[in-house]
């Protein structure tokens, strides 16, 4: 993988590398109840039932960067954060993996694409499927993060 190739040349540079921000399938949202499934029955106590959120995952390693994170697109999106072990279904179907394998800090920006986008590398995974307003406001907000000097 090309994440994994890069990631690793950046440890044998020994890269400063704070965090690695990985936007992993952020346009598909719906408000019908139910849409939002979990790779676990165990989340669905304490996240919503509905599609219309980011998420904002890590490792436990990374977890000091949720929060932070959050903040800034909670001023656009709605947003939840999960920080869990790697081995939870979903937790490490994305780039930011190799960054973790590598030595590094990385999250995952999220609308959880399968668990709840019925489209999801389906014939129906078109563009009018996607919410480029949203879209736009997740960038928006994770710029404000990048260049508030938080990390």
């Amino acid at each position: 993988m090309g994440s994994w190739i890069h990631a690793k040349s950046l440890r044998d540079q020994s890269a400063d590398v704070r965090l690695m921000i990985c936007l992993e399938m952020i346009g598909y949202y719906t408000e019908e109840k139910g849409s939002q499934r979990y790779p676990t029955a165990l989340l669905k106590p304490f996240y919503p039932s509905r599609g219309n959120f980011i998420a904002v995952v890590s490792d436990f390693g990374s977890r000091r960067f949720l929060g932070p994170i959050c903040k800034a697109l909670k001023k656009r999106v709605s947003c939840r954060t999960l920080a869990g072990p790697r081995k939870l279904p979903g937790l490490a179907f994305s780039d930011h993996r190799n960054f973790w394998k590598a030595g590094y800090k990385a999250v995952m920006i999220t609308d959880t694409a399968f668990f709840r986008n019925p489209n999801y590398h389906e014939a129906g995974d078109t563009p009018e499927t996607l919410d480029y307003a949203k879209m736009a406001r997740v960038v928006a907000g994770l710029a404000e993060y990048v260049l508030s000097g938080s990390i």
